[in-house]
C-alpha cells in the first residue's frame, strides 16, 4: 500500500497529521516553521494532495489514517527512534489512535483540539449539535476536501472514543485561546482531565495552525520535551 506524505527539515521527526480530510492545504507557513527545527513529515492519508482528489473515497476510520500514519514512521524511522507527532482535529483523533496502538515508536504525541466529542456526559447530543451545524450550511462538491471531510470523515471520527492512556504514555491535549467557551475546548480539556495528561492552550482557535502559523508552531516546538525525557508503554 502507498502512503502520501512530504518530508522537509532536518533533526527529530515530527509527524503531522492534517485535519479535515488529512488535506495539507495552507500548512506550509506552520510545517516551514517547524522544519527549522524537526524534520517535518506531512502525512496525507488519503493523498488528495498527491492527485488523488476526485477520486472515489469509502468511510473513513480513525483506524485507517493511525494505521497508515504508521507504515510511515515504518519508512522513515531508523531502527530504535521514535517519533514527535501532532495532530490536529480529525488528525489529532489520528494521533491518538496511533498512540494507542504503537507507542512503541512514538516520543511524544499532542493532539490539538480533537472532535471526541462522545466523551463528553452529553456527548451525543453535542455529537448530533456539531455534525448539524457543519453541514447546515449546504454540502460543497464532493470532489473537494470539505466535501470529502462531511461526507466520509466527519461522522466516523466524531463516533470515536478514545482509550484511556497508559501512565507512561507521554500526551499533551491543547486548544485554542480563541476557542475558549466552545464545544472542542471542553471536550479537549475535559479529555486532559480524565487522562491526568497534560492541558496546553496554543495561539488562535480551531485553525490555528493556518491562521498563527509561524506563533503555534513555535508553542508546538516548546511543548515537545526531548525523546529521553518519556518511555512509552
Amino acid at each position: 500500500m502507498t502512503e502520501h506524505y512530504d518530508a522537509a527539515g532536518g533533526g527529530p521527526v515530527l509527524l503531522v497529521l492534517p485535519g479535515g480530510a488529512g488535506h495539507p492545504m495552507g500548512l506550509g507557513p506552520f510545517t516551514e516553521r517547524l522544519a527549522e527545527r524537526f524534520t517535518v513529515v506531512t502525512y496525507d492519508p488519503l493523498g488528495l494532495a498527491h492527485g488523488r482528489l476526485g477520486r472515489p473515497v469509502t468511510d473513513q476510520r480513525p483506524a485507517d489514517w493511525s494505521e497508515g500514519a504508521h507504515r510511515v514512521l515504518e519508512a522513515v524511522l531508523p531502527p530504535g527512534e521514535r517519533a514527535y507527532v501532532f495532530g490536529t482535529s480529525s488528525g489529532g483523533i489520528a494521533a491518538l489512535d496511533l498512540l494507542a496502538r504503537h507507542p512503541e515508536r512514538l516520543a511524544h504525541v499532542v493532539a490539538h483540539e480533537p472532535p471526541c466529542v462522545t466523551v463528553l456526559p452529553d456527548g451525543q447530543e453535542r455529537r448530533a449539535e456539531l455534525i448539524g451545524q457543519l453541514r447546515g450550511g449546504g454540502q460543497p462538491a464532493p470532489d473537494t476536501p470539505m466535501g470529502v471531510f462531511l461526507a466520509h470523515v466527519l461522522s466516523p471520527f466524531t463516533a470515536y472514543r478514545p482509550s484511556p492512556p497508559s501512565p507512561a504514555a507521554c500526551l499533551t491535549l491543547a486548544a485554542g485561546t480563541g476557542s475558549r467557551g466552545q464545544l472542542l475546548y471542553r471536550t479537549t480539556e475535559f479529555m486532559a482531565e480524565r487522562a491526568g495528561c497534560a492541558f496546553v492552550e496554543f495561539p488562535g482557535g480551531h485553525l490555528g495552525t493556518l491562521d498563527h502559523p509561524v506563533e503555534f508552531a513555535d508553542r508546538l516546538a516548546g511543548a515537545l520535551p526531548p525523546a529521553s525525557a518519556c518511555t512509552s508503554a
